[in-house]
């Protein structure tokens, strides 16, 4: 059974202008968790063997991620531009495995295809399973209780309410979509796009 992706709500008591963003701002958005946290929101997507780019799942995780941040009604049944995926292969001591342990998917919100720069939100898939929310209560900006969380939801925590800054996020995440556009030989940027289906998000805002 596919659980919930939740989106947390901003900690912040003045909000950052991202969390959540507006639906009228073009965003470029990037999600990246350990594959075992993506596997619970798509347990019927295969990951092996790893395809060309974009994988399936990274059609899949972008969607849910799009309806967490602005809603079902908004774009459920849109294409959404996948720009970017991160591949993390596991590792025994420094050899790589035929598999990954860990996926990022960048897409794009109302970007121009023709804009180089558009604004970033980051956002960290935290997995709170293994560790009984350790890691989580190390790097987030609030407390979690991971009780709240097993075989219910999959949490995710956009940068703001992270104790990393981010600070190069923007010239990161555009940087990767760039050299991707490079390498595909497209002046235009990748089409690859996202059929969304809908789905029930708890948005937690």
């Amino acid at each position: 059974m596919a659980l919930k992706l939740f989106m947390s709500p901003c900690t912040h008591k003045r909000p950052y202008h991202l969390h959540p963003p507006p639906f009228e701002k073009p965003l470029r958005i990037q999600i990246q968790g350990p594959l075992e946290s993506i596997q619970k929101l798509l347990p019927d997507v295969p990951w092996q063997p790893i395809g060309p780019f974009p994988q399936p799942g990274g059609r899949g995780l972008a969607c849910l991620v799009h309806q967490a941040l602005y809603g079902e009604d908004k774009f459920s049944e849109g294409d959404l531009p996948v720009r970017d995926e991160y591949l993390a292969w596991a590792m025994d001591g420094r050899r790589p495995l035929d598999y990954i342990d860990y996926y990022g998917v960048t897409f794009d919100h109302l970007v121009s295809a023709d804009d180089p720069n558009p604004e970033v939100l980051a956002i960290s898939i935290i997995e709170v399973d293994n560790d009984r929310g350790a890691f989580a209560n190390q790097h987030l900006l609030f407390s979690v209780d991971s009780t709240e969380y097993t075989e219910k939801k999959v949490l995710a925590v956009p940068r703001c309410c992270q104790h990393k800054k981010g600070t190069q996020d923007q010239r990161r995440i555009n940087g990767e979509v760039a050299e991707r556009i490079a390498r595909s030989g497209e002046n235009r940027g990748l089409d690859a796009v996202c059929a969304c289906t809908v789905r029930t998000i708890t948005a937690g805002r």
